[in-house]
C-alpha cells in the first residue's frame, strides 16, 4: 500500500480517537463512517495535509470544510435513520453528504456547484436559501455551515415529523439548532454551542444606516 495512503489512514483514526469520540459522539455509524471515508478526497490536493487537523479548512471564495468535530456532532444531532431522505444544504465538496450516505441515508447535496462524486449522493445546484424542493419532502435538512436565520421556506420541504439541523449565529455566538415543523412553521431549539462559517446566501442582509 502507498505510504501516503497509510499515513492518511493513521491520521484518520487519530482524528476519530482524538477529536470525535472525546466530544460526545457515540453513534457507531458516524464513528465507522469517519474511520472509513477518506476526508482528504474532499480537499484540493494542496490542502490534503490539513484533512485531519482539528480546524475548519479554508477552501477560498468564502467556503470552508467544517471542523471534523462539528460535522460529527451535527450528524449525531440529526439522529439519522436507515432510508431517511436527506437534503444537505451548502454541501461544499460533499464530505458530510458522503458520511450521511454511510449512515444509511438517501442524500441530495445542494450547493452552487457540484462537489466530489460519491456513491449514493445526488448533486443539485442552485441558491442555498431556496433549498431543493424537487427531491423532497425530506426527513432531514442538514445545513452544512452557519446561517443567521433558517429560511422559512424550508418548512415546506420537510416531511411530516421531519427535522432540520444546522448552526445559527446570532450576536457572534454560534449554536447548533434542531428544528421541527409546527403548524406549518419551523420551530428551532438550541442544543449546544457550536462555531461554523456562514454560508453564502444565508447570512442576514446588512441593515441600512441613516
Amino acid at each position: 500500500m502507498d505510504q501516503a495512503v497509510l499515513d492518511f489512514a493513521v491520521a484518520r483514526n487519530m482524528m476519530v480517537d482524538g477529536q470525535i469520540r472525546p466530544n460526545k459522539v457515540t453513534d457507531p455509524r458516524i464513528i465507522a463512517a469517519m474511520r472509513s471515508i477518506a476526508r482528504e478526497r474532499f480537499l484540493p490536493p494542496a490542502l490534503a495535509s490539513l484533512a485531519y487537523v482539528d480546524i475548519e479548512v479554508d477552501l477560498g471564495a468564502g467556503r470552508v470544510l467544517p471542523q471534523p468535530m462539528v460535522t460529527a456532532r451535527l450528524l449525531q444531532l440529526a439522529e439519522l435513520r436507515d432510508g431517511d431522505r436527506v437534503l444537505v444544504v451548502g454541501a461544499g465538496t460533499g464530505y458530510s453528504a458522503a458520511l450521511a450516505v454511510a449512515c444509511g441515508a438517501v442524500v441530495t447535496a445542494l450547493d452552487t456547484q457540484s462537489g466530489v462524486a460519491s456513491v449514493g449522493v445526488s448533486w443539485a445546484t442552485g441558491p442555498l436559501e431556496a433549498g431543493w424542493a424537487a427531491c423532497g419532502p425530506y426527513d432531514l435538512i442538514l445545513i452544512d455551515g452557519a446561517v443567521a436565520e433558517f429560511p422559512a421556506g424550508f418548512a415546506a420541504q420537510l416531511a411530516p415529523n421531519g427535522r432540520l439541523v444546522g448552526v445559527q449565529v446570532s450576536g457572534g455566538i454560534g449554536r447548533a439548532m434542531r428544528g421541527i415543523v409546527v403548524g406549518g412553521s419551523l420551530r428551532t431549539v438550541p442544543m449546544f454551542d457550536c462555531n461554523a462559517a456562514m454560508l453564502p446566501g444565508l447570512a442576514k442582509a446588512a441593515s441600512f444606516v441613516f
